[in-house]
């Protein structure tokens, strides 16, 4: 399973204009509850976010010259302070995404950006979703159940061609246990890691153990195996 936007975006989306005033942007946020709002054109498309942080350089620019310059600058139309529309306070290009893209590289692009959502759009730019940090959570909601299935059912047996039935595996809350030998340390690994990434999947508790084979030989010629080791 590897859900994607699609899986978990809201088609629900509160969306702005670019001549939406101040006041308008400001109560549209208050009473939706959210704390940025994409602004579009005539043709439904995404051209810019607007959010708290822009409007509050009605209250506060720390960033502002002082002085005469600090009052020219604060008064001209090309401020932020001084903006009365969406189009005007909006951050643009906004960072978008689409629809089928994994929700995982939808989390990494969230915490590299620092943003908190995601106008979802169609290749022209078209505005048909949102996805917010919770959505992205959503897949930890997966039941437990459905991730013990595929852990043993698709990795085990489907990928790594292991018998599920030679290994212990719980899963718990998304915690996934795993007990048993394979033959190396790489597949440990690999299978672990494989494990990890799985949708859903929290933590991984590895407690396998693996046997490699000896280069030496014994004093009957054949050649020794190690003993397990855990890792």
């Amino acid at each position: 399973m590897s859900a994607t936007i699609r899986d978990v975006m809201n088609t629900r989306v509160i969306a702005l204009k670019r001549s939406a005033d101040f006041k308008e942007i400001v109560s549209v946020l208050r009473q939706h509850g959210v704390s940025a709002c994409p602004v579009v054109n005539d043709a439904s498309q995404v051209i810019g976010v607007v959010s708290e942080a822009d409007l509050l350089f009605k209250e506060a620019d720390p960033n502002t010259p002082c002085g005469s310059i600090r009052m020219r600058w604060k008064l001209s139309e090309e401020s932020k302070a001084n903006a009365v529309t969406a189009g005007h306070l909006m951050t643009s290009p906004a960072v978008t995404i689409q629809p089928d893209t994994p929700v995982a590289v939808a989390a990494k692009v969230m915490q590299d950006r620092r943003i908190k959502r995601l106008p979802v759009v169609t290749d022209d730019g078209t505005l048909i979703g949102i996805v917010s940090r919770a959505d992205i959570l959503s897949v930890y909601e997966r039941p437990d159940a459905d991730i013990l299935d595929e852990v043993r059912t698709v990795i085990m047996a489907g990928e790594f061609g292991l018998d599920p039935g030679n290994f212990g595996v719980t899963v718990t809350s998304g915690i996934v246990t795993i007990t048993g030998m394979v033959d190396d340390q790489c597949t440990a690994l690999d299978l672990v890691a494989r494990i990890r990434h799985t949708e859903g999947v929290v933590a991984v508790r590895d407690r396998l153990t693996f046997g490699e084979v000896s280069s030496q030989t014994g004093p009957s010629g054949r050649r020794q195996q190690a003993a397990a080791a855990s890792w």
